[in-house]
């Protein structure tokens, strides 16, 4: 009832182009995302080895918008257009069923008390509920620095501005329930790839079998 009461104050519109529309994202602007897709899976060298790492999108133009609405104007609905699409392509779904967590990568909690939430989280605790064996694990990885933005520094800036940053909640607990498993970070932009390295070299104190990488895009 209350939801209902909700939709006819503020009704659903579109993320993109701000039509009324009862999902998130409206046909005409899904359609051109479909187009988008590249669903890349490469090895990348983080964390001081090599991963595997997969993505869905370039950085640019409607979804470079989308993402910023998502992120930065509150429109925390447009979660579970990124989870449907996800899941929805094949080959990354094959690409999750290979792990057993999904840990994303943390913000800092004065961060999330001001945004509201983390955007990485609601994403990635949606996606295990959808694949089966896959945990999500929010409780180990966590960041402990409130550091600058990396999209607000320059690229030799950013590796010092993520050094020790993160660490293992719970350190001798989690190895005994992490050891062994296949980690997939996850997190919403791959830039220069600072972050996830430095979330790499971090998880690896667990002693995991393998740790894999998942963004939505790559700039």
């Amino acid at each position: 009832m209350i939801e209902k009461i909700l939709e006819q104050i503020f009704p659903t519109t579109c993320g993109i182009c701000g039509k009324l529309y009862k999902e998130p994202i409206c046909n005409k602007c899904k359609a051109k995302i479909d187009k988008q897709i590249i669903c890349k899976k490469q090895y990348k060298y983080l964390g001081n080895e090599f991963v595997k790492y997969i993505y869905l999108f370039k950085y640019k133009e409607i979804l470079r918008k989308i993402l910023l609405s998502y992120k930065f104007k509150e429109k925390i609905y447009l979660y579970e257009f990124f989870v449907k699409i996800i899941l929805k392509n094949k080959k990354l779904y094959q690409f999750l069923e290979k792990y057993d967590i999904i840990i994303p990568v943390p913000i800092h909690s004065k961060k999330k008390k001001y945004r509201g939430y983390n955007q990485c989280e609601l994403i990635a605790e949606k996606i295990a509920k959808n694949v089966e064996k896959l945990q999500y694990r929010d409780d180990v990885l966590i960041k402990i620095k409130n550091n600058l933005r990396q999209s607000s520094l320059k690229s030799e800036e950013r590796k010092n501005n993520v050094k020790n940053v993160y660490m293992i909640k719970d350190l001798e607990k989690n190895k005994l329930e992490v050891q062994n498993k296949n980690i997939l970070l996850f997190d919403d932009i791959y830039t220069t790839g600072n972050t996830v390295s430095e979330c790499i070299r971090t998880l690896k104190k667990l002693n995991p079998k393998s740790i894999g990488v998942l963004t939505i895009f790559k700039d």
